[in-house]
């Protein structure tokens, strides 16, 4: 995400700068994007590349292009931003309504990623706290978003 808002203030930059007569396509280079992805797709691939739910993985999302890998992952993005606002609004990581976004983010992962079990979202749920591109990434939606999602897939899986 980063990467990706770093190309968007470049494409702005570059139309600001189009509008006053100066030409530049530098603002429509993906490479940092392009280089992220494949080194997470390599590393995706030999920690969990035997798994079933990786090779369902490869064979769900085999023909998504690049407008539906936008779509699947902003839609993710929504989700953590729905548990940030949960927790903002004072629910706690085993109230109901952080409880059906927990169910709600297994749904999502699990019909456009790979059957998501209670095993495999409770090793999302640590993963989430536990490297921290993923903790950041999360945390975007307001300081603490990756620890509540965590422990409220943690309560979710444990019952």
């Amino acid at each position: 995400l980063e990467l990706k808002k770093e190309r968007l203030e470049r494409i702005i930059d570059a139309l600001d700068g189009a509008t006053k007569g100066k030409v530049t396509m530098t603002a429509f280079d993906n490479s940092d994007y392009e280089t992220a992805r494949k080194q997470y797709e390599v590393e995706a691939k030999q920690r969990w590349g035997e798994t079933d739910a990786y090779k369902e993985h490869e064979q769900k999302t085999s023909n998504y292009n690049k407008d539906k890998w936008q779509e699947v992952n902003d839609g993710l993005m929504v989700i953590f931003a729905k548990f940030a606002e949960c927790m903002k609004n004072g629910n706690t990581a085993d109230s109901d309504e952080t409880q059906a976004l927990v169910k709600e983010l297994q749904t999502y992962i699990t019909e456009n990623y790979y059957t998501c079990t209670k095993e495999i979202l409770a090793g999302l749920g640590k993963m989430y706290v536990a490297d921290e591109r993923f903790k950041t990434n999360i945390d975007k939606n307001g300081d603490g978003t990756a620890e509540f999602i965590s422990k409220a897939i943690e309560y979710y899986t444990n019952n």
